[in-house]
């Protein structure tokens, strides 16, 4: 039986789609966004966290790991993370329970019956499942059989998407959902680049086929201090829109909730401490895009 891999399963969502949700989020992304909230979402695979406040530096991890995974310099546990296979046995031989991990490995039936749990408050509230990242296209096969299973249940199904998926793939699995709310990053290609490690041509021909099929897609920008937070982003993005057929935006105010996941993660974070941005500081920002008729919202 086909499984895939998820690092979080998050009841009673009230942000990633209409009414009451479960958001699955898959492990897995094509993207390395230098501000992402989520990084232990990008390698496709189960990831070792170290809490250093937590360690007694007992060494326990490093002499139990089979494949020597793991060393102990200048005061730090690092896990290569080419070596680990996830066997989580350095997890289970802390004492202080100092190491922790992130992914898990699901059948299809097995997310089914956890969303199936909440659906009377998907029906009470126009709710249902949103599939998150990661990226869950980039587990395409999994992806579908979940989504058709949940239609058996006339389960409403969105999904938030970098958009960065091969065209055949990306259009298979988009008509198959209620929702895409689609993550628009940089009208600039080399920007974009800069910032995510990937360009956005394909991006924007997968969110043109969305708006020209007529898809339920909600284009959404992740405001970001430094990368697309100025005004003549905010008019470079808006252009953009309005060129591919969008008639509405959201825009996501960066924030700071996976701070932490950096450090146990023993990786550097390039907007540690950066302030985190709110509607009101956005509102010239907005104008923008709802002068270009765009209806734009937070």
């Amino acid at each position: 039986m086909e499984r895939g891999i998820t690092f979080n399963i998050q009841k009673f969502s009230i942000h990633d789609g209409p009414g009451i949700r479960t958001t699955v989020f898959f492990k897995g992304c094509p993207l390395r966004c230098e501000w992402c909230s989520n990084p232990e979402s990008q390698i496709k695979n189960v990831q070792i966290l170290h809490e250093q406040e937590k360690c007694s530096h007992c060494l326990f991890c490093v002499n139990s790991c089979p494949n020597k995974a793991i060393i102990h310099d200048n005061n730090k546990i690092i896990i290569d993370e080419d070596k680990c296979v996830g066997c989580l046995t350095c997890v289970n031989s802390c004492p202080n329970r100092a190491l922790s991990y992130e992914g898990d490995y699901h059948t299809i039936d097995e997310i089914v019956d956890i969303c199936m749990q909440d659906i009377d408050f998907y029906k009470e509230s126009g709710g249902g499942v949103t599939i998150s990242g990661g990226e869950g296209m980039s587990q395409p096969e999994f992806l579908k059989e979940l989504i058709l299973e949940l239609k058996k249940h006339s389960i409403h199904v969105a999904i938030e998407t970098t958009g960065y998926i091969k065209k055949e793939i990306f259009e298979e699995l988009s008509k198959e959902l209620d929702l895409l709310l689609f993550d628009v990053k940089h009208y600039d290609r080399d920007k974009h680049y800069k910032g995510t490690k990937v360009y956005n041509d394909l991006i924007i021909e997968n969110l043109k086929f969305a708006i020209n099929n007529e898809l339920n897609v909600l284009p959404r920008i992740p405001v970001i201090p430094d990368f697309n937070d100025s005004i003549d982003d905010a008019k470079g993005l808006a252009e953009l829109l309005v060129k591919v057929g969008a008639k509405r935006v959201q825009l996501l105010p960066f924030h700071q909730f996976g701070e932490k996941k950096y450090e146990l993660l023993n990786r550097s974070y390039k907007y540690k401490n950066k302030k985190a941005l709110y509607p009101e500081d956005l509102k010239e920002y907005q104008k923008i895009f709802l002068d270009k008729g765009l209806e734009c919202f937070f």
